[in-house]
């Protein structure tokens, strides 16, 4: 039990290890971003990403279940941003899942470097996040605060979230749905 123990942790830090690497290399291969996500939670994220849309116009724009269908259309539309740039994704129910629901989206379409829009005060989360989720499959990252005046998120949920999205590279799940199925089984 205790070799397997440790096997398990060596595998950890080789996957861990990794990361930073497979960072380094997407960021020499794909200098500049090449597509924009937005995290949903709120709409001055969604009015900051199609602000950045405007300046980069040739860069597709993802937002990880953020407002209505019908209130982030409207917030593109009125920047100038055309629909077909628009790509509304609400399969995320969390900060991890923003990232972990779209990762293979943006690999099938050769991305590997992305701006990351979220809130300052959600920014040292989603860049952890990012980090391991988006690191882990060659994909690099710029990170782009928008301003709020909410404090910082706790160290405790960053964290977390790290342990979670380094379960989902070992496991493919993120465990969002661990107390659903609890509950279920009752």
């Amino acid at each position: 039990m205790r070799g397997v123990s440790i096997s398990l942790v060596g595998l950890m830090a080789i996957v861990l290890l990794i990361i930073p690497v497979r960072l380094t290399i997407a960021a020499h291969q794909a200098p500049r971003p090449q597509a924009i996500l937005t995290l949903g939670g709120d709409p001055r994220r969604e009015e900051a990403a199609a602000q950045l849309a405007r300046h980069y116009p040739s860069l597709d724009v993802w937002v990880s279940t953020g407002e209505t269908r019908q209130k982030s259309e409207a917030i593109f539309q009125s920047a100038g941003i055309p629909d077909d740039r628009l790509h509304l994704d609400y399969r995320a129910v969390d900060t991890v899942t923003n990232f972990t629901t779209l990762v293979s989206d943006f690999r099938q379409r050769g991305i590997r470097h992305i701006f990351v829009v979220t809130s300052d005060f959600h920014m040292p989360r989603a860049k952890a996040i990012a980090a391991i989720v988006l690191g882990s499959q060659g994909i690099t990252f710029t990170p782009v605060a928008v301003p709020s005046n909410r404090p910082k998120e706790s160290s405790a949920r960053v964290l977390r979230d790290m342990g979670r999205s380094v379960v989902w590279i070992v496991t493919g799940r993120t465990g969002a749905t661990f107390g659903e199925r609890i509950r279920d089984s009752d």
